[in-house]
């Protein structure tokens, strides 16, 4: 303990500690906790929101989606554009809340993120993911209290 207290000193007598918490408040900590609440609490509703939505048969090699598909050429380039564009916000969301302390569905928001950009390998990158046993299971355990089918794996 002696060590800890020698090591630390240093650090303290600079009062560097002190300039860092001095501008906090009260006010500002409910604000920061209210904040993360709220963004916690949409993460988790839009991440089991997509996933209830999915087919059944997302994952499998049967599964063909063109998406726009039959639309104006204009309207498909704004929708993939805007697509890839979410996929990548959400993958790195995703990859930030898989960090330790950080809250957040990290590997269900990577799996999101990577399910709606066209990048080559993706389906072989998701079906990794998704046949993790506890990944499988919490994606399927949301889509029971949904009364959805489990998700087919080839």
């Amino acid at each position: 303990m002696n060590y800890l207290v020698r090591a630390c000193a240093p650090a303290f007598a600079g009062g560097w500690v002190e300039s860092l918490t001095s501008h906090l408040s009260w006010r500002g900590a409910a604000w920061g906790v209210g904040l993360f609440l709220l963004t916690f609490s949409a993460s988790l509703a839009v991440t089991a929101w997509i996933l209830v939505k999915l087919p059944a048969n997302y994952f499998s090699a049967s599964h063909k989606f063109e998406f726009f598909a039959g639309r104006a050429p204009a309207v498909r380039v704004a929708g993939l554009i805007g697509k890839n564009l979410l996929g990548g916000v959400l993958f790195v969301l995703g990859v930030i809340m898989s960090l330790p302390g950080v809250p957040g569905q990290g590997i269900l928001t990577i799996l999101l993120g990577l399910m709606l950009m066209d990048i080559p390998g993706k389906h072989k990158l998701e079906r990794k993911i998704i046949s993790r046993p506890r990944v499988r299971d919490t994606i399927n355990r949301i889509r029971a209290r949904f009364h959805k089918p489990p998700l087919e794996l080839d």
